[in-house]
């Protein structure tokens, strides 16, 4: 007998931000997410890349809109959020994955300009924290809600202040769970191993890319791809009962027990 029944998406009637969603990575969880039924916002300060996205989803049959947010303002976050609720009724769903990363300096943590430490680190850790601020209580009033955050391998590799910031990362990750956890709300991370972007070719040598690549069990770089299926998973209801957990996606790069 065939089953003639139409196909129910994962996130149908769900509402999802994604920060840093103009491309690359983000671009890719954005698609994804759209594609399963979800109204998504597409975060960044990137208006021209955005939109774009946005334009590309529509097409494809999906709901999308741009918002324009810096995650280190937690006031342009409260207006991102409240402007998504404006939009499409409500928050369900948040992946907290902007980042200052194609344009990354790379220095010691010992001689990094102050300023810029300063200003890294209020988006890459305390933008994905100012942006659960102003997005929990929309999710708590849907019932609860998903997160995930956007760590790397690096948090467990020598990586300057950008692992110091993924480090971060995961211990906000578990931080919250615990604050979050009766407001039926879910955080996790995923962490992502090198990963073949623009980004990366742009602030990792050639040199250095392949030599992490001979290392890794799998013996290639990541795509965006490769790490849809983990966000998708750790957002829908089959992921119900896990939470405060940091999931590898890194062709086995980082062992850890």
């Amino acid at each position: 007998m065939t089953n003639t029944s139409p196909h129910v998406a994962r996130f149908d009637g769900k509402v999802a931000v994604v920060t840093g969603g103009a491309q690359g990575i983000g671009e890719g969880y954005a698609r994804a997410l759209a594609a399963e039924g979800a109204s998504v916002a597409v975060a960044d300060l990137n208006r021209e890349a955005g939109s774009s996205v946005v334009k590309q989803i529509r097409q494809d049959g999906g709901k999308a809109t741009f918002v324009e947010v810096d995650v280190a303002q937690p006031e342009s976050a409260e207006a991102m959020a409240q402007a998504v609720v404006d939009e499409f009724g409500g928050i369900d769903l948040l992946v907290n994955n902007a980042a200052i990363y194609g344009t990354m300096k790379l220095d010691l943590l010992l001689t990094v300009p102050w300023d810029y430490y300063k200003r890294f680190m209020s988006v890459n850790l305390d933008g994905a924290l100012a942006v659960t601020r102003a997005v929990w209580p929309h999710m708590q009033a849907r019932g609860g809600g998903a997160i995930v955050n956007q760590s790397s391998t690096a948090a467990w590799l020598y990586s300057g202040f950008y692992g110091l910031a993924k480090t971060g990362v995961n211990g906000l990750t578990q931080q919250l769970a615990t604050e979050l956890g009766g407001n039926g709300i879910r955080i996790n991370a995923i962490a992502p191993g090198p990963i073949d972007t623009e980004a990366t070719r742009t602030v990792t040598p050639g040199n250095i890319v392949k030599d992490m690549v001979s290392k890794i069990p799998l013996k290639r770089m990541g795509t965006p791809e490769d790490l849809v299926g983990m966000c998708l998973f750790l957002l829908s209801d089959e992921a119900s009962w896990i939470t405060g957990q940091i999931f590898n996606v890194d062709g086995g790069q980082v062992v850890r027990s």
